[in-house]
């Protein structure tokens, strides 16, 4: 209780709320060729492995982006670095929606869907400059809630292209609620005071990619964000192909699923703070090990279902948990180092859906694509354990808590000591 009442007491919630609906209304933007992909494929008779890229390019190129818009917001500010990427993904929306009938152009247009992927290296940092290093879980937890954001996508998507007769017209209407949030993030979004310090310099970038800390959040965040973004954007394609549903009762199942793993980000983050983000996350990387293991085994539609929901479930609190200790571990440069990490992120979730399309196409299963999945968390599990006592003694209490006095063992520029 008295955490959560400091928490209301601190910060600068009209900047959490702006973020969080930036990055809910970009990430429902994101994923819009996941669930239409269905419908698309039919008209331009695509095979499986084309679907399968046309639901990756806007991961692959959001996470490129990632790091552009990190250094960007860096540069001049969260803020108008977020206004500039709600402008720019409204291209992509009008080109979809009045000009885009051929294949090719449909891949422009995934590639500048990226844009609105980059807007998790902006709404985070701009949230998390508002409050103290002991709520930086939940809060970077909240404003990462905006996954949920694929709700809308899973959910919707397939029914107003239905409704509307055409698959274009989803695209007409994303562009209300975009205009609707750039207003809202305009008028209240803030730029917490200390980011009116001097630019990061160019060393400290250099610094941040010969950390070995850096690579190891990547690699763990390739499998979480990965998993979560690259089923949330192929699961629709997978009931689809695996249980022959048509193009609604393939997104809804893939929506049950991807529901599991929208909203529970903030609680991955809260208990990061509360039991420490080190043993939060090696719980969970073990059970998402096991449950790719059931995913493999590839069970009738109910129990897949179940299996996937729960797989879900445990990317997105592994999500949360790891971005408890990005900030701690960098705690002057959070906008390069959540665009960095996320851009690794973003790529696994580029490969997840290539790899379970590949592998189905060369042996007729899914089932060797879940197993080659089991690689990342067991080697994850390896690489935190094996960094578990340097981190408690540089710049995380026992377990992966926040140390109450700051971080210690960081140098001027948020680079912890190696």
């Amino acid at each position: 209780m008295k955490q959560a009442s400091s928490f209301f007491r601190l910060g600068h919630w009209p900047t959490l709320l702006s973020s969080f609906l930036y990055f809910d209304t970009s990430f429902m933007i994101w994923v819009l060729f996941g669930p239409l992909s269905v419908l698309i494929a039919k008209e331009y008779h695509l095979s499986p492995v084309q679907a399968a890229n046309l639901v990756a390019i806007p991961t692959l190129s959001g996470s490129i982006l990632r790091v552009i818009f990190g250094w960007l917001g860096d540069r001049i500010g969260q803020k108008r670095t977020g206004q500039l990427g709600m402008l720019v993904t409204a291209v992509p929306l009008v080109w979809g929606w009045k000009f885009a009938h051929s294949v090719s152009e449909f891949t422009a247009i995934a590639v500048l869907l990226g844009v609105a992927g980059a807007s998790f290296a902006v709404a985070l940092p701009l949230a998390s400059k508002w409050y103290p290093k002991s709520h930086q879980g939940l809060v970077l937890g909240i404003c990462g809630a905006g996954n949920s954001g694929t709700i809308f996508a899973t959910l919707f998507a397939n029914r107003l292209a239905a409704h509307f007769h055409s698959w274009h017209a989803v695209f007409g209407l994303a562009l209300i609620p975009l205009t609707m949030v750039l207003l809202i993030f305009t008028v209240c979004a803030r730029q917490a005071k200390e980011n009116a310090q001097e630019p990061v310099r160019l060393s400290s970038y250099l610094e941040l990619l010969r950390t070995g800390d850096t690579w190891i959040f990547c690699l763990c965040y390739w499998m979480t964000f990965g998993g979560f973004v690259g089923m949330t954007t192929y699961l629709t394609l997978f009931f689809h192909t695996q249980y022959a549903l048509d193009a609604i009762q393939s997104s809804d199942f893939a929506t049950i699923c991807v529901i599991a793993g929208s909203f529970v980000r903030p609680v991955g983050g809260w208990l990061a703070d509360r039991f420490g983000g080190i043993r939060v996350i090696l719980a969970l990387y073990a059970s998402i090990f096991v449950l790719l293991v059931a995913a493999s085994r590839l069970l009738p539609l109910k129990a897949e279902t179940v299996v996937l929901f729960f797989l879900m479930l445990s990317f997105s609190l592994g999500n949360g948990a790891l971005f408890q200790l990005v900030p701690l571990r960098f705690p002057a440069l959070v906008g390069l180092a959540t665009g960095f990490v996320g851009a690794f992120g973003g790529i696994g979730g580029y490969v997840l859906p290539k790899l379970l399309a590949a592998c189905k196409a060369w042996s007729g299963s899914y089932a060797d694509g879940f197993l080659l999945l089991t690689i990342l968390p067991l080697v994850s599990i390896a690489l935190v354990l094996w960094s578990k006592q340097r981190w408690e003694s540089t710049f995380v209490g026992l377990g992966g808590r926040a140390n109450r006095d700051g971080i210690f063992g960081a140098d001027e520029q948020g680079v912890a000591s190696s």
